[in-house]
């Protein structure tokens, strides 16, 4: 398990932190910030499995119910386009959370009418 000195001094070599002729290195790619694409890629990533469900969810909320929209296979500018729309359509607030959206009070029925109108299939969970 133990590496010896000239292996540790051979990983350190290797990663770079800054350069004169490039500036400040992205951690991950190791290219200049400016030419860095990590940050595209990651708002690129689908966040759902694609198995929707609809649930209604009252914990940590001093008794107010929210509607919650998760497993939808979209990125997260996508996903975040489809929240306002849902927002605007059913007459209420919410965010994006962790891929997942919230929408104030039980619109679970409003919801998924919504979401059959674009074409996804979802299903009511929880009771």
């Amino acid at each position: 398990m133990n590496k010896t000195l000239q292996e540790q001094l051979a990983g350190l070599s290797t990663r770079s932190v800054y350069s004169t002729d490039k500036g400040r290195l992205c951690p991950e790619c190791q290219m200049p910030l400016d030419d860095c694409r990590c940050g595209e890629t990651a708002s690129q990533q689908i966040l759902g499995d694609g198995k929707v469900r609809i649930r209604r969810e009252t914990k940590g909320r001093k008794g107010k119910g929210v509607s919650i929209v998760e497993g939808l296979a979209m990125n997260a500018s996508d996903l975040e386009k489809l929240a306002k729309d849902l927002k605007t359509r059913c007459g209420c607030g919410g965010a994006v959370k962790g891929g997942t959206i919230e929408i104030q009070g039980d619109q679970r029925t409003l919801i998924q009418q919504l979401l059959a109108e674009r074409g996804i299939t979802a299903k009511l969970a929880g009771g």
